[in-house]
């Protein structure tokens, strides 16, 4: 699925283009910091499979006062790295491709 262009972030990541997009709103989950902030990136020219960047962060709009870390472009460049040297592939279709950098 690709990502809508209102509110996606252009970036050039080894002269490629990319779109990146925070969800602006978290879901229940987010927002109860249950679960991690995540962001989409998609290839701009073709979107094919779109990684699920997971960062192990609250949130920014978490209910809980938890303090986020803001993602940060080159937060986003170093996870387009990591998922295309894990194997993703930016234009062939398919389902999202997740990417945990939790750990990291």
């Amino acid at each position: 699925m690709a990502l809508p262009r209102k509110g996606a972030r252009r970036i050039v990541v080894d002269r490629t283009t990319y779109r990146w997009r925070l969800r602006h709103r978290p879901t229940y989950a987010q927002a109860m910091a249950w679960t991690a902030c995540t962001f989409a990136v998609e290839h701009a020219g073709t979107p094919g499979t779109t990684p699920a960047v997971t960062t192990g962060h609250a949130h920014p709009g978490n209910r809980l006062g938890h303090a986020p870390v803001p993602v940060r472009p080159s937060d986003v460049a170093e996870a387009v790295r990591h998922a295309l040297a894990k194997g993703w592939t930016p234009t062939n279709r398919g389902s999202p491709f997740r990417l945990d950098t939790a750990g990291d």
